[in-house]
């Protein structure tokens, strides 16, 4: 729903005068393209009391979600825990950009194993491995040679495997 990886991108290559892309990133997370010595920087950007409110909203989330809700019991679970910071910024993006989705229907944790749902979409596959339900994997170039779940590629894709 959030492109968090694009922000995250934008803020190093604008403090470090890089030009990493997504291309740069297939197979890797953000860390391990970056030296060792900026990862306090990508960490303070996840920190930061501006970072998660300011996310662009992913291409055609909004609609898909909406139609979501009309034939599911939809519930969006973040993990909040790592980012204390998040959790106000998170609920702020989520009321502004899916003003449709009650706030009683938003769950934040640390670990989403904990969740009793039948499926789990998630970029990370440490999330997905300890879910009871089905795990579906959201495309990301961290994750492109993850094998072993469902994959969908965009909010289209969500929507073809969800609503036909």
């Amino acid at each position: 729903m959030a492109d968090a990886l694009a922000e995250h991108l934008l803020r190093y290559n604008r403090d470090h005068n890089e030009n990493l892309t997504l291309a740069d990133l297939q197979g890797k997370w953000l860390w391990d393209v970056v030296s060792s010595d900026r990862h306090s920087a990508l960490d303070s950007y996840l920190r930061s009391e501006d970072f998660f409110e300011g996310l662009a909203v992913m291409p055609e989330s909004q609609r898909v979600m909406r139609r979501l809700m009309m034939n599911y019991d939809v519930f969006i679970a973040t993990a909040a825990m790592e980012f204390p910071t998040s959790f106000q910024q998170k609920f702020r993006w989520l009321a502004n950009h899916f003003p449709f989705i009650p706030p009683s229907n938003i769950v934040y944790c640390g670990d989403k194993s904990i969740l009793r749902a039948d499926y789990l979409i998630d970029d990370n596959p440490r999330q997905l491995r300890r879910f009871q339900g089905e795990g579906i994997l959201f495309t990301s170039p961290h994750n492109i040679a993850v094998k072993g779940f469902k994959r969908v590629n965009d909010w289209l894709d969500v929507e073809k495997l969800f609503l036909g």
